[in-house]
């Protein structure tokens, strides 16, 4: 089997880590490489993969996972589509909205290959490409017992593209949510002078959570990953636009990620000093 990449990421690379003992080869392309980007080179050469230089060039593979970042996720597919055809399984991993889906699925499907809509549900490390996903499109069926054979943790969610993604879109606004009222509300804590005293608080009401390590978790994946977070965000309130609610909460959630992620990865240890360190940056970045 001939494995391809479109976006080299942290999921991309996951499951290209997970995946390489069942494939011949395993192509990879990346935006950045147009620019000249040698760590993104670097990446895929030290992982054995053989770099694409055009997206066109991942026509040579028989299994293509789309990995890009949310906002470029039907504009990526458009130089592979004259390369797809009869064979081939696209399978679209990007967090974006099932209309998004749709319109994709529709491209792939028009120049003859199969698509897959695939919705990762859990952080990618460290079970890599066995982290539970959600499969939906009308080659679905026929398709995951081919999935489970490389180890994916995969489960139906209907025959229809953007079937799957609707289910993390939605679940999203919780998950990506939670982490924004968090960071939110400790960095108000301690802006006001009152940190112990929330963080006592919210100990004792929600002792199921872990705190403080809860607490210093949602401060590193909304720092690490918070623009990605973002772009999943307005992709979540496009999804709740598009049923006739309101997506305006995910677009505020969206925008404590955009600037969590601004801040840059903190290295400090312990909760107190991450959220200082948090709020230090946060300060500065004001308007």
């Amino acid at each position: 089997m001939k494995i391809g990449f479109l976006g080299y990421g942290e999921a991309a690379r996951a499951f290209h880590e997970g995946l390489k003992d069942a494939a011949a080869v395993v192509l990879a392309h990346d935006i950045l490489l147009l620019s000249g980007d040698e760590a993104m080179r670097e990446a895929m050469s030290a992982r054995g993969a053989q770099v694409a230089e055009t997206a066109a060039a991942l026509g040579a593979a028989d299994l293509i996972f789309s990995a890009v970042t949310a906002d470029q996720s039907l504009l990526a597919v458009q130089p592979l589509l004259p390369h797809l055809g009869p064979g081939h399984v696209f399978v679209d991993i990007n967090s974006v909205s099932p209309e998004r889906k749709r319109q994709t699925a529709a491209a792939v499907e028009a120049a003859g290959a199969n698509y897959i809509d695939m919705a990762v549900m859990a952080p990618v490390h460290p079970r890599k490409h066995r982290t539970p996903v959600l499969l939906a499109g009308p080659a679905a069926s026929q398709m995951l017992p081919e999935f489970l054979a490389l180890g994916f943790t995969a489960e139906i969610a209907g025959d229809a593209p953007g079937a799957a993604t609707a289910i993390k879109m939605v679940r999203s606004v919780f998950v990506k949510g939670l982490e924004a009222i968090t960071v939110e509300a400790l960095l108000a804590a301690r802006a006001s002078g009152c940190f112990d005293e929330i963080l006592a608080s919210l100990s004792s009401s929600y002792p199921g959570l872990d705190w403080p390590h809860f607490a210093e978790y949602q401060m590193e994946r909304t720092t690490r990953h918070g623009r990605r977070r973002a772009a999943e965000m307005h992709e979540s309130a496009a999804t709740l636009d598009a049923l006739g609610l309101h997506g305006g909460l995910a677009v505020a959630i969206a925008a404590v990620q955009e600037r969590m992620g601004a801040c840059g990865v903190t290295s400090e240890q312990g909760l107190k000093p991450t959220v200082d360190h948090v709020l230090a940056r946060r300060l500065a970045r004001s308007p």
